[in-house]
């Protein structure tokens, strides 16, 4: 199951983080996403260790803090959502520099932005630390349903594959002078989606008859076994174990 290319998210190191096996970084951020999750919102403090807790895998690793930051871009969607949420919210409201805010809304806004910035911070280390093939890997040691592991597998291998098509389309499209400036051009657009979906369509049906042609049969063979060692377990539950105790006394406290 290998890939030709790594990803752009990935950043090639020799840390003890890349070094850890996949199913080990995988069953990690997981759990300390769980336990994050789990943490009562009130506990605003928690949150803050938590952060500390990512920067020093992050350091471990090796990742710039740049890095880091540019990826976390893509929940900016959510952050919108988030500072909405205290104007849409009912219930008690208190004044913010003149401005009549809900305080069920500011604690939901709060929970949404601290846990959705520490998840997608967690799956941003993960896919920086390991390649996507590895982790493809690592979803068959955990003895995730197969099928779902080839659709994730075909899914990463094609994505690009169907970006690039689009891509061409969009130059042929300028080529010829078209630019979309407004509701009238949606209709070309709409035509080049479904242009889009007919070629990606052909194109999977070639791929799948060239594979099964050399003997694919519902599974993909797997090149090489990766283990994991007691050790590397103990450096992998580090995080999480931490971040549980942190979330006890979030309760607690």
């Amino acid at each position: 199951m290998g890939a030709g290319h790594a990803h752009r998210l990935y950043r090639h190191g020799h840390s003890p983080v890349h070094a850890l096996p996949p199913h080990c970084k995988l069953a990690a951020t997981f759990a300390f996403v769980v336990v994050v999750v789990s943490t009562p919102r009130e506990a605003v403090w928690a949150f803050g260790l938590y952060a500390v807790l990512l920067a020093g895998v992050a350091a471990a690793a090796r990742v710039p803090a740049g890095f880091l930051l540019r990826r976390l871009l893509i929940e900016v969607p959510f952050v919108a959502f988030a500072f909405l949420m205290p104007f849409v919210a009912e219930g008690e409201r208190v004044d913010v520099l003149g401005l009549s805010l809900s305080v069920s809304g500011l604690w939901g806004a709060w929970n949404v932005l601290a846990k959705g910035t520490l998840g997608v911070a967690a799956s941003v280390l993960l896919a920086s630390t390991t390649e996507l093939r590895a982790l493809l890997l690592g979803l068959q040691r955990l003895k995730l349903p197969p099928l779902l592991v080839q659709i994730a597998s075909f899914m990463i291998r094609y994505g690009d594959v169907i970006g690039g098509e689009l891509r061409r389309m969009s130059v042929a499209r300028r080529s010829r002078g078209f630019e979309a400036r407004g509701i009238r051009h949606w209709g070309v657009l709409a035509k080049t989606a479904g242009a889009l979906f007919i070629r990606s369509y052909e194109r999977g049906e070639r791929v799948y008859l060239a594979m099964v042609s050399r003997g694919y049969a519902g599974s993909m063979p797997v090149i090489d076994e990766v283990s994991a060692t007691r050790a590397q377990w103990a450096y992998a539950a580090v995080l999480p174990l931490t971040a549980l105790a942190v979330c006890l006394m979030g309760w607690t406290l």
